[in-house]
């Protein structure tokens, strides 16, 4: 069942470690491709990690939109990056898929399932190209400091907001 607006109307926080074992789908022509996620992190406007830290740009606004909402941009130039949009609008919160089975890193999970920024803005609950699905299934998980943040603070490179299947 594809995921409705009421499940990414909380924080990123609450969202990022209960997103694992959901389904990430994308239509291809007639085939669907469907990848369970293994491995997600969390993004708040305080966090000197996040891309809305410094205020609204072109490149993040759409992490100001309502919860729900797909916020893809390029990373190094070469990757395009996955996020969910969580919460209330105007709150930029987002929660980076970085892995789904098969697929290790955010970048290669991406690529194998050509999601790219055309999809940046989607409504991942209308959407029929990218969506999410919940079976049911939820996985334990390990909560571990986040990955390639050297440019965040301290206290933000600590935190324990990046979750992973155990």
């Amino acid at each position: 069942m594809k995921l409705k607006r009421e499940f990414y109307m909380r924080s990123a926080i609450e969202l990022a470690p209960i997103l694992l074992g959901k389904i990430l789908c994308r239509r291809q022509g007639d085939e669907i491709l469907r990848y369970r996620i293994t491995e997600t992190e969390c993004y708040v406007a305080n966090d000197t990690a996040c891309h809305a830290f410094r205020g609204k740009t072109p490149r993040n606004s759409v992490m100001y939109e309502i919860g729900g909402m797909a916020y893809i941009y390029l990373c190094y130039g070469i990757h395009n990056l996955l996020n969910v949009v969580t919460g209330e609008i105007d709150k930029p919160e987002a929660v980076l898929i970085r892995g789904v089975e098969g697929f290790d890193g955010p970048g290669k999970l991406t690529k194998a399932m050509n999601i790219d920024r055309s999809l940046n803005g989607v409504d991942l609950t209308e959407c029929e190209e990218l969506w999410i699905e919940d079976d049911g299934v939820q996985f334990e998980y390990v909560a571990t400091p986040r990955i390639g943040i050297d440019y965040a603070s301290e206290e933000d490179k600590a935190r324990l907001w990046r979750f992973v299947k155990k």
